[in-house]
């Protein structure tokens, strides 16, 4: 198991805490209190917090998938937190619904609301703008690649994707599981000639090899590398329409052939 990574980020500290086989929780914390991001397993979250004499006050889901939801129920008996997250039937612990275009103040941070459906209709990202952009975005962007569409249409999917690809080039993102070497290895049979996604699999190889993680990436990363935020790039149209033997693709239907392709990849 890879060691949890503490990143110092003013005025909150940032812990990657790995759960089950791949899965990364998210603990934010001032020292005193903490906000938990997708907490699929309680134990994992309890040791850290009390290993750092925390008390958890906020909770925050992306979406309904057990291994991001799976700890919410005891942690919020256990630290009476409040649980924030998308209105669904699904997610019934939540207490403080939140959609797309709200902001949230908690410990000292703005936190924007982005509604990202692809995955699952109800996923949503949080984005921190300051003092340093963050993403945490659940299963929807992963390093190099992005979440399976099991609820979602391939445009619905392409057009979140859109909306994070807008932000900040400098954002560090946080994805849910450590997926990278497998998405670069789909990259590059999608982009085999792109010079700056050898070097990222060199890199990431390197890391693993010493069982380091490979998240948060830099969303400048994402943008060079990986070929769902590149969907109209013309390498990787030309791609999609040698896949589908197609002359003329749409960005969503280039999208969809790419998601496809990865499906069985």
């Amino acid at each position: 198991m890879i060691k949890n990574t503490v990143e110092a980020t003013h005025p909150l500290t940032i812990t990657r805490i790995p759960a089950f086989s791949d899965n990364y929780l998210w603990l934010l914390d001032n020292g005193q209190s903490a906000i938990a991001v997708d907490p699929g397993d309680a134990q994992v979250i309890i040791a850290e917090l009390e290993a750092k004499q925390l008390q958890l006050d906020y909770i925050l889901t992306t979406h309904h998938h057990a291994d991001h939801i799976g700890g919410v129920t005891e942690l919020q008996s256990r630290y009476n937190a409040k649980v924030i997250g998308p209105d669904s039937d699904y997610i019934p612990q939540v207490t403080q619904t939140v959609s797309d275009g709200e902001q949230i103040n908690l410990l000292g941070l703005s936190i924007d609301v982005i509604s990202v459906p692809g995955h699952t209709l109800d996923h949503i990202a949080y984005f921190i703008a300051s003092p340093n952009p963050l993403l945490f975005c659940g299963d929807t962007l992963f390093a190099g690649g992005c979440g399976r569409l099991f609820e979602g249409t391939p445009a619905q999917m392409r057009h979140s994707l859109g909306k994070l690809r807008e932000l900040p080039a400098k954002t560090l993102v946080h994805c849910a599981h450590e997926y990278t070497q497998a998405n670069l290895a789909f990259a590059l049979a999608v982009e085999p000639n792109n010079s700056d996604l050898i070097q990222r699999i060199a890199t990431v190889d390197s890391l693993r090899k010493k069982q380091q993680a490979s998240v948060p990436s830099l969303l400048s990363e994402e943008l060079a590398t990986n070929p769902f935020l590149r969907y109209d790039n013309a390498d990787v149209v030309s791609a999609a329409m040698q896949r589908t033997e197609q002359s003329s693709l749409n960005t969503d239907e280039v999208f969809g052939a790419i998601r496809q392709w990865k499906d069985t990849f």
